[in-house]
């Protein structure tokens, strides 16, 4: 019986306050203030945010169902 192993998921970032907010269709000021508040679902990276972009589109679209 011969096991496969699972090729890894891949991942698609969105890194920076400003591509995220491009990725919104928010400017990079309204987006970060969002960041810093929680409201998006995003993480930072030492300096830097970044979030997944299918969770950024999941986390709009379920708010609007």
């Amino acid at each position: 019986m011969m096991t496969t192993v699972s090729e890894p998921r891949s991942i698609d970032l969105v890194w920076g306050a400003a591509n995220i907010g491009k990725e919104i269709n928010q400017k990079a000021r309204q987006t970060f203030h969002m960041l810093e508040a929680g409201l998006l679902p995003a993480k930072k990276v030492g300096n830097r945010w970044v979030a997944e972009r299918g969770k950024l589109r999941t986390f709009f679209t379920e708010d609007a169902a």
